[in-house]
């Protein structure tokens, strides 16, 4: 969702964005607005076009378009306005990923293109001619799109006119990107989607039967200790009507502990025919992932300089920010179940599927240049990560979760030991812009005018390790401890 600016505004910021990646598509030149439909060189006049009541109120019943009537929206739109349709294809997956999530945004953007309601106001259009330019109708939105971009130039110069659309180089590479994955034909942009549906549904799968299978384990474990509990305490009563009531405490409390334990044997097949899933689905993308559009769309691995971005998603899903409370780490924010990398070529020293109190599951490995790295707060952990095991860069190691003390879904990373910050690094500075966004005020922007790295508080020059690694008490206790 993306939250739109003042015309004025757009076109003034767009002149400094050039005409980068104009030549990817065939620009015709700017042809009359076909009768019936407004112009794009001014915005509506006051009482020209008639709107919904409320136009942040999602309809009752979402409008509905197979893919050959919204290849067909797409394709009239872009005739009527001299806007390529595959850029519209483009804004409308990146904005609403074709309907499907219309909002209101949390900043008010609402319908299959993600207008701010005041920007609709202006450029909306009744393109359907049903008497009312509504947001939440997929023609009125397209056509009003293409409309919103000639205005801001995109019909000469396409980088300009999607900039329009959201201040951010990110964006308009994103879009552009998937654009020109779309220009292989209308049938791209459609097996494309159902590519991403099939990952995206069993990433999911896989997240939440992890959870639910952790959720299993934690109440076999407090039943078992119920029952113990119950019949160390009816061994130690002295009255035969005590004892008994205890027992039978403890007797319930072992038939929860038996019937969970089944749960967790139903679970465990669950989540592994999950996993089966998942790399079926990621085998099938793997060709389609090298395309750098594509490659955003499945949420694939992002390469630089032999170092991958450990968290899948780009720039407008996964956010960091330049510190991290009063230590060396940093918290990488991210849906729920989205992809885990690891960030360079580096060898497993340990992993633990069972939740830690702090780091929930997570892994540490040594990368190629000798750095050693753990993730924390993992809903599932890929079954290949074991101690010992070889990864490649971009090797997927598991999935975003909260697991352990976390406040929402996200990856922890930190060097250890912990004595400097991941972001204050080259790798992962050159990233910024592309597979994430900085979350603490500073522009998405990388390119010219970007602003420099603010670099976190100074780490003092013996600071306590955080996350220390100790071997368990007891060798087959999977748990694996950490201090700070």
């Amino acid at each position: 969702m993306h939250r739109f600016v003042p015309l004025a505004v757009a076109l003034t910021l767009s002149l400094l964005a050039g005409s980068a990646r104009a030549d990817t598509f065939a620009v015709v030149p700017t042809v009359s607005t076909p009768l019936g439909l407004p112009s794009f060189s001014a915005p509506n006049a006051p009482g020209s076009v008639m709107f919904p009541a409320s136009l942040s109120t999602p309809p009752v019943v979402p409008s509905q378009l197979s893919y050959t009537q919204l290849l067909g929206v797409w394709q009239r739109a872009g005739a009527a306005y001299a806007i390529p349709w595959q850029v519209l294809a483009a804004i409308n997956k990146v904005e609403s990923n074709f309907g499907r999530n219309m909002g209101p945004s949390s900043a008010g953007a609402v319908g299959w293109m993600q207008f701010m309601p005041d920007t609709w106001l202006r450029w909306g259009v009744d393109a359907n001619s049903d008497g009312v330019a509504n947001p939440w109708n997929p023609t009125d939105a397209v056509f009003s799109a293409a409309r919103y971009l000639a205005a801001a130039g995109g019909s000469t110069d396409l980088y300009r006119g999607v900039y329009a659309y959201n201040h951010a180089d990110w964006y308009v590479r994103e879009v552009l990107g998937l654009a020109d994955v779309y220009g292989s034909g209308g049938t791209v942009a459609f097996s494309l989607d159902r590519m991403q549906q099939s990952l995206d549904g069993a990433r999911a799968e896989t997240a939440r039967a992890g959870e639910a299978l952790l959720a299993a384990r934690g109440l076999v474990r407090r039943q078992a200790k119920l029952a113990a509990r119950w019949s160390a305490r009816a061994d130690r009563a002295s009255l035969l009507s005590d004892r008994l009531a205890l027992q039978q405490r403890a007797g319930l409390a072992a038939e929860r502990r038996d019937a969970a334990s089944t749960r967790v044997a139903t679970l465990e097949r669950e989540l592994a025919s999950a996993e089966k899933k998942l790399v079926q689905a990621q085998q099938a993308a793997t060709g389609a992932s090298f395309s750098p559009g594509a490659s955003q769309v499945l949420s694939a691995p992002s390469y630089a300089g032999g170092y991958v971005f450990p968290v899948g998603g780009g720039a407008g899903v996964v956010s960091a920010s330049h510190t991290h409370h009063d230590y060396p780490a940093v918290d990488i924010a991210a849906p729920f179940g989205s992809p885990l990398y690891a960030l360079a070529d580096s060898i497993v020293l340990r992993s633990w599927s069972t939740p830690d109190p702090r780091c929930g599951i997570g892994l540490t490995l040594r990368a190629f240049d000798g750095q050693v790295w753990t993730y924390c707060h993992l809903a599932v952990l890929d079954p290949a990560v074991v101690p010992g095991a070889a990864l490649k860069a971009g090797s997927q190691v598991g999935l975003v979760g909260a697991t352990g003390d976390a406040s929402g879904p996200h990856l922890h990373l930190q060097l250890q030991p912990a004595t400097s910050w991941p972001q204050q690094q080259e790798w992962f500075q050159s990233f910024a812009g592309s597979a994430f966004t900085w979350s603490d005020g500073d522009s998405a922007a990388t390119g010219a005018g970007a602003p420099a790295f603010r670099a976190p508080q100074a780490v003092a020059s013996t600071p306590s390790p955080v996350f220390r690694v100790e071997q368990s008490p007891d060798p087959s206790n999977e748990v694996v401890y950490f201090s700070s």
